[in-house]
């Protein structure tokens, strides 16, 4: 695939803002209040602390986040507007960050959301913040709290299959939560390996099952009332996964079973989460029968070539 490939692809993808649950949402965003005095914290809670907003505006930030649901990444607070999203995403940023120093580095974020890891990052001074993800939905809600904290993030909306032929290669690539939607998961760690500069390094997070051998769970049909969830290794097996597409080193940073102190259901999603994905009788096991969500962080280094 060539640049001006990409480039046909993102006019293509850009059409998605005049699709009829799109559009709607859009024309909101374009019309939110300017402001000029506002105040950025990149902590747990993303914060806008704004000044010299009317009542009417408040409201019409409250009114145009609801609008654009729902809400799985954050939390954030714009000025008057608490979005309390559905994951935490605080809890799982905070077991990473002492496994990544990003100051100057070219870093992406494949699968980035509405964003909130990629706002995080700001405070890291990296040279550059790309986010890869095709939802319309969530490049809205990017836009949404972009208004707000007027970053120099590149948002694309494209897909992980897009990262190996980017107009430029990346120092760090973080890909949270999305390798068990892919159905040759050995080909997307190449894709992604193939993405970075020698030397540069993967940060990944998936699914994962407990025991020593080199197996996976293949679901039958659903996984967590979830159709896309194709694979779900072993540590050991997602290692040889690792190795296969091409990195030299895997390092497992932890292991974490999904709590619902984490993951659960609020005003800002209209759906199902987490209690109502786990066995009523056993919160072990999912509503299938399988190994309730449990997650492996890993770091996979790409080799550095030696002239």
């Amino acid at each position: 695939m060539k640049r001006l490939d990409l480039n046909l692809l993102r006019q293509e993808r850009m059409k998605c803002l005049d699709w009829k649950n799109i559009k709607i949402c859009w024309e909101a965003i374009s019309a939110l209040p300017n402001i000029t005095d506002r105040e950025l914290n990149l902590g747990d809670t993303i914060e806008i602390v704004t000044k010299g907003l009317t009542k009417d505006d408040e409201e019409y930030i409250y009114n145009t986040a609801k609008l654009i649901h729902p809400w799985r990444k954050g939390p954030f607070q714009i000025s008057e507007t608490f979005i309390d999203t559905e994951w935490k995403s605080n809890i799982k940023y905070n077991i990473l960050r002492p496994h990544f120093n990003l100051k100057d580095k070219i870093v992406g974020d494949i699968g980035c959301n509405n964003g909130y890891y990629l706002f995080r990052m700001m405070e890291d001074n990296p040279k550059r913040l790309i986010g890869f993800d095709p939802s319309a939905i969530t490049f809205c809600q990017f836009k949404f709290l972009d208004h707000f904290i007027k970053s120099d993030i590149c948002y694309e909306l494209l897909g992980v299959e897009h990262v190996e032929f980017y107009e430029h290669k990346f120092d760090t690539l973080f890909c949270l939560g999305v390798l068990y939607h892919r159905a040759d998961p050995i080909g997307m760690l190449k894709s992604l390996f193939k993405g970075l500069n020698d030397g540069g390094e993967l940060i990944l997070d998936t699914f994962m099952i407990d025991g020593e051998d080199d197996v996976c769970l293949t679901p039958r049909d659903r996984y967590s009332k979830m159709r896309n969830i194709y694979f779900i290794p072993t540590v050991s097996a997602l290692k040889n996964w690792c190795y296969r597409a091409g990195f030299y080193e895997v390092k497992v940073l932890d292991i974490i079973k999904t709590e619902p102190s984490e993951q659960r259901k609020t005003e800002w999603i209209h759906t199902q989460s987490l209690d109502d994905f786990l066995d009523k009788n056993d919160q072990n096991k999912t509503v299938e029968g399988y190994p309730a969500p449990k997650r492996v962080y890993i770091k996979a280094k790409k080799l550095k070539k030696i002239d």
